[in-house]
């Protein structure tokens, strides 16, 4: 009883976290009428996280690292057809990580170069995709060079993926008004490609990316609050 009482309680906290993001996105004064998603970021948090979230309401989740990911499989394959969230994978990703994943990820949202794409339609053919843009020119981020989005974008169509839209990261370590230029370029190319999806955006500076034109943001403190950092996050290698 205690701990169905506690998942009340927390499911309750996150419905009323989920509404403040949502009344942050509509506060946004801007020359858009599409409406934001919402993905959830549930990296390195324990698996019952998922149900959580789903039980507030979320319908995507978002997850950064590989073992963390699949630490949440049984989770995620529990739920019935019309319950289980789009999983998306937002993190930059291994090639040699894919054939573990294909089947439990709904959207490879950060595919950055030609053979990451050709693993993909190898491993989970037709898939959807976002191209992941390194709008920023720092060295160190993920993502494809703003003038190679039409190639990546070719290639990943003509290995037969549905590549939806793109995904953009803002300048690491700072204000969050410093990412609007990025987003702009982001926003720039989803609307010169014919794209539906505008990946950008997370908790530090959503209301910049949804003034530029973002149709989903990532948030994760913003719902559970600081992560714990588990043994999988440790130990996983990768970078998100």
């Amino acid at each position: 009883m205690t701990d169905d009482v506690n998942a009340h309680r927390a499911v309750g906290r996150l419905i009323e976290d989920l509404a403040g993001i949502r009344r942050r996105i509509e506060s946004v004064e801007r020359a858009w009428d599409h409406e934001v998603e919402i993905v959830a970021v549930t990296k390195a948090f324990d698996p019952s996280i998922v149900d959580l979230a789903v039980d507030a309401g979320c319908r995507a989740i978002g997850e950064n690292y590989a073992q963390d990911l699949l630490s949440k499989r049984d989770v995620i394959e529990a739920f019935d057809h019309d319950r289980r969230p789009r999983v998306d994978f937002i993190g930059r990703l291994q090639s040699n990580k894919v054939r573990q994943l294909a089947g439990l990820v709904d959207r490879w949202a950060t595919v950055d170069r030609a053979s990451l794409a050709r693993e993909i339609s190898k491993r989970d053919p037709g898939a959807e995709v976002l191209v992941q843009v390194n709008a920023t020119g720092e060295p160190d981020k993920g993502g494809c060079d703003p003038d190679d989005v039409a190639a990546l974008l070719k290639t990943c169509r003509d290995r037969g993926l549905c590549a939806v839209g793109l995904l953009g990261i803002g300048p690491t370590g700072q204000p969050p008004e410093a990412a609007a230029t990025a987003f702009t370029i982001v926003r720039a190319l989803v609307d010169e490609h014919g794209l539906d999806v505008c990946s950008m955006g997370m908790t530090a500076d959503l209301e910049v990316a949804v003034r530029c034109g973002a149709t989903s943001v990532r948030v994760g403190s913003a719902l559970f609050g600081s992560r714990p950092g588990g043994p999988v996050h440790q130990q996983s290698g990768e970078r998100g």
